[in-house]
């Protein structure tokens, strides 16, 4: 494929990849080629992961030859608290992300730098988000504008959770990933995030899932909003994670952080995130967040602890 007749918009780009937190995920069926298929409210809160991309060549006389000459070492550079986390990785979504993108569009090959704030492996989409970051950071680059529907296949071919990472919007997510109802209206949200230092593998977790824990219907209504903080905690309340139970009995400090952080003034509601091990503590005001990030940053000295904010969503009427 020709590389794109593009020059870049500018000598680096940088995009967010937030947190992904599902306040709410339910199992609904596991299907015959291994994949499960889920119900989860899922909203984004910062901060989070950062991606800059800039030109692997910076001659653009030289963009086909490089191209052309099959894929180019694809540089990466990671930083970060938990750059360690992913040292002995080879090639990594973001990595396979920019090649993916290439050949999707032609573009020429480009430089990546991940600053990696976020815990590996922790339920928080961290790798999925990163990835999705990598697209839309490529595609501001080259000043490309993908059909959406192309944009999400790509995604979907780098993982499950990828696609709810382009538009970092409060989704209801179903399907494998790959359905998603955007949510008209959601109040600002103060979390805190709590890792007990342990990385946990979503397989295991779903091996580890029994058969009678799989619904095979939600059998409950998703609401197109949620105008107001009590609405969405009483909904949430009725809902749950499915993956909490298998997920505690591989990582038993999960139930330990849920039954603190529940004891935490102004906490509305406390749960496990994706499959684990990340809890969040959803807070009335930022002032209870900031006084129980002390309180769990004493009990779990070698985890990680952070209050994020995830901003009020208001879709414009039609």
């Amino acid at each position: 494929m020709p590389r794109s007749e593009t020059t870049p918009v500018a000598a680096i780009c940088r995009e967010e990849a937030l947190a992904k937190i599902n306040l709410s995920l339910h199992v609904t069926r596991r299907r015959p080629d291994g994949y499960h298929e889920l119900d989860s409210l899922v909203v984004f809160a910062g901060p989070g992961d950062r991606v800059e991309v800039t030109p692997a060549v910076t001659d653009p006389a030289k963009w086909n030859t490089v191209f052309e000459e099959g894929p180019a070492k694809r540089d990466l550079h990671v930083s970060g608290p938990f750059s360690d986390a992913l040292a002995q990785e080879s090639d990594n979504l973001v990595q396979r992300a920019e090649h993916q993108f290439r050949e999707a569009f032609g573009s020429p090959p480009a430089r990546l730098h991940l600053q990696k704030n976020l815990p590996v492996a922790a339920g928080i989409g961290g790798g999925s988000a990163d990835a999705a970051a990598t697209l839309r950071a490529l595609s501001r680059l080259w000043k490309l504008s993908p059909e959406p529907k192309k944009m999400a296949a790509l995604a979907l071919k780098l993982g499950a959770d990828v696609p709810v990472c382009l538009s970092q919007r409060p989704v209801h997510m179903s399907g494998i990933g790959e359905k998603l109802a955007p949510l008209a209206q959601m109040p600002a949200l103060h979390l805190l995030l709590v890792n007990p230092g342990i990385a946990l593998s979503t397989p295991a977790v779903f091996r580890s899932l029994k058969n009678t824990e799989i619904r095979k219907d939600t059998g409950r209504s998703h609401p197109g909003r949620f105008s107001s903080m009590d609405e969405l905690t009483g909904w949430l309340r009725s809902a749950g994670n499915d993956l909490e139970a298998p997920a505690s009995a591989l990582v038993p400090e999960i139930g330990e952080i849920l039954h603190l952080l529940r004891r935490q003034q102004g906490c509305l509601l406390a749960r496990m995130s994706g499959s684990g091990a990340t809890c969040f503590g959803l807070f009335a005001r930022a002032a209870d967040t900031h006084r129980a990030e002390a309180v769990m940053k004493t009990a779990f000295a070698g985890g990680w602890v952070q209050p994020v904010e995830a901003a009020a969503r208001v879709s414009a009427p039609g």
